[in-house]
């Protein structure tokens, strides 16, 4: 178990439904795609206004403005359920919200009552040495690995209505360690990543 203010997790769903692994592979663009991706595109942009300004204030205060903090969560939450329904983790219908909500994809990251302004500093500077080179290059051969497995599973569940729980675990932890490189990256954390996606 890692302690970690991050916390991403996917309930293992039992069956897979063929009709909607076809509906997704060959129309999820147009029905997922375009309404949630419309909405986050502006989202996604005011999420950058928004942490340009949360780094000025954390500069100078050493916070993450809560509201600022909470309204990139959303968001965040929101283009993860998208990704994990799109990417076969899940058969729910991602919500056209970020709220915290009683779905497959559970995602949340502590709110941090301090950040360490050297920490921002060293992030915004260093953080490509010396979080990016590590972490990239393993991510990257990771997420290759994540690609073939996916590209398996998704033959499996045409088949067996099942994606073998294995492989679904191996792309979980690919998940929640590339989500706590971004989130440390994202300053929503000082709590620097460890190398593994273990819960």
């Amino acid at each position: 178990m890692i302690d970690s203010p991050v916390k991403f997790s996917i309930d293992y769903p039992e069956k897979l439904s063929r009709g909607k692994l076809l509906l997704k592979t060959f129309f999820g663009w147009l029905y997922v795609g375009i309404p949630h991706g419309i909405i986050l595109i502006f989202y996604g942009v005011a999420v950058s206004v928004l942490t340009l300004i949360a780094w000025w204030v954390i500069l100078f205060t050493g916070k993450y403005p809560k509201g600022m903090f909470n309204f990139v969560i959303r968001y965040w939450r929101w283009a993860i359920r998208v990704s994990a329904y799109l990417s076969l983790l899940t058969d729910a219908y991602p919500p056209f919200s970020g709220d915290e909500l009683d779905t497959p994809v559970k995602f949340l990251i502590e709110y941090p009552e301090n950040l360490s302004r050297g920490k921002l500093l060293l992030k915004t500077f260093f953080g490509w040495l010396y979080v990016g080179i590590p972490h990239g290059i393993i991510l990257i051969f990771y997420g290759i690995a994540v690609s073939v497995v996916t590209f398996i599973a998704w033959w499996v569940i045409l088949f067996t209505a099942k994606y073998p729980k294995g492989m679904f675990n191996f792309v979980i932890r690919y998940w929640r360690w590339d989500i706590r490189v971004s989130a440390y990256l994202g300053l929503l954390t000082d709590a620097y990543p460890p190398f593994n996606g273990e819960e």
